[in-house]
């Protein structure tokens, strides 16, 4: 079993709704789509593998789903080389959901490894930003596509 503290992102964010929310949003893609991806072939249910795309810049993953913990955790594995991604969810109150989002098995090291690292923990932390906004303020601040606007996609992105 892969270390999860050895080289890892984690990213974290309170959230001020109900955790079943919170947990919901990360299952049902037609609720995703408005703060991470644009698009996502089905709810995540365990052993299903599920497609995300990121239209604006006509990239997609496969996820596969390895489990889930009804309002209490989600783990996914995905990319290549593959890694595992969880999302662990504490309710704090009726109202309040913490979120922290764990990245880890990174298989590289060196200057690719920090590279990997600095992006997924920018790219998770935007997610988190992004969910906020959401659910609590019901706006859809575009952050994935305004951080890879489709003008730029030819400028070593």
């Amino acid at each position: 079993m892969t270390n999860k503290n050895s080289k890892s992102v984690e990213t974290q964010m309170l959230i001020r709704k109900p955790v079943e929310m919170v947990f919901q949003a990360f299952i049902d893609p037609t609720i995703t789509k408005n703060f991470w991806f644009t698009k996502g072939s089905d709810k995540l249910e365990v052993g299903k593998t599920i497609t995300w795309e990121w239209e604006m810049c006509n990239v997609s993953a496969e996820v596969l789903v390895k489990e889930i913990v009804s309002n209490e955790k989600i783990i996914v594995e995905w990319g290549e080389p593959k890694t595992t991604v969880e999302f662990e969810f504490t309710k704090l109150s009726d109202d309040t959901a913490y979120v922290i989002i764990k990245n880890y098995g990174f298989e590289t090291t060196g200057d690719e490894l920090i590279e990997k690292i600095k992006d997924a923990t920018g790219g998770f932390t935007t997610v988190l930003d992004g969910l906020k906004a959401y659910l609590e303020h019901k706006i859809n601040l575009n952050l994935i596509a305004d951080k890879f606007p489709k003008e730029l996609s030819n400028h070593g992105q």
